[in-house]
């Protein structure tokens, strides 16, 4: 196989030849709301825009899905949903509906979803929130499947454009951020706790004495700043070094 004459233009290393597709993470997709159901009326809402739905039964026109958020049922259009793959690549969603999920209060600069172009059906559409508007750029297609924003610098697929976007705005009007917003995914993932490092104070060699090495009762154990394995390691050492007569005493 020849090598592809077009290469990635940019600070990153250069690519020859667009490698075999790998499973990038979050490539399960989801369905996301594109509406406030019911919009009319004085019936409880069911599902909310921009959250993530699971699908109870679906006949092609109209599906039963559930709200992640609120539990509640609703029987819907399949058009009132959007295809989610990658988390931030949105099936099925117009410019303006790109506009609308981007606009909600969850999220901030930076926030973007790739979607499907409505002008041409061979390109994709970047759009970005930027101090409360949305700014979209056209994702085109090279014959060798290459993609670019900017002729002069192109990447072998989109998740290597969202990678250097995401690293540098490079003539965007800000450096990519986090994925549009979705409500019941993204809610989880906040809820989850984050993990704290417990560090262990630093021991002072030159102050430490041999009652502290060697405590023998379980409740000093358990304080002591040495670790037993440490302390048998000591012990070892002391008795090999005895008859140096050096004292751990200060």
């Amino acid at each position: 196989m020849g090598t592809c004459p077009i290469r990635c233009q940019s600070n990153m290393t250069i690519l020859e030849n667009p490698p075999e597709t790998a499973t990038p993470a979050h490539q399960d997709s989801m369905i996301v709301s594109l509406y406030n159901y019911p919009s009319l009326g004085r019936t409880e809402m069911t599902m909310c825009l921009g959250e993530q739905l699971t699908i109870l039964s679906d006949d092609g026109d109209f599906m039963i899905v559930r709200s992640t958020t609120t539990g509640r049922e609703s029987y819907v259009p399949t058009n009132y949903t959007a295809k989610v793959t990658h988390r931030w690549l949105f099936t099925g969603i117009s410019r303006y509906k790109a506009m609308e999920l981007l606009m909600q209060p969850n999220n901030q600069n930076g926030a973007f979803l790739i979607r499907e172009s409505e002008t041409n059906r061979d390109c994709y559409s970047l759009s970005v929130l930027r101090r409360k508007c949305v700014k979209h750029y056209r994702i085109s297609h090279l014959q060798n499947g290459w993609v670019y924003i900017s002729p002069g610098l192109t990447f072998p697929s989109l998740h290597h454009l969202v990678e250097h976007y995401s690293e540098s705005a490079d003539g965007l009007c800000c450096r990519l951020r986090e994925p549009c917003f979705i409500h019941g995914f993204d809610d989880a993932r906040e809820a989850r706790p984050t993990p704290t490092t417990v560090r262990r104070p630093t021991i002072n060699w030159k102050d430490i004495s041999r009652s502290v090495i060697f405590r023998r009762k379980r409740t000093e154990l358990d304080n002591s700043l040495v670790s037993e394995g440490l302390r048998e390691a000591i012990t070892s050492y002391l008795q090999m070094t005895e008859s140096d007569n050096h004292s751990w005493d200060t």
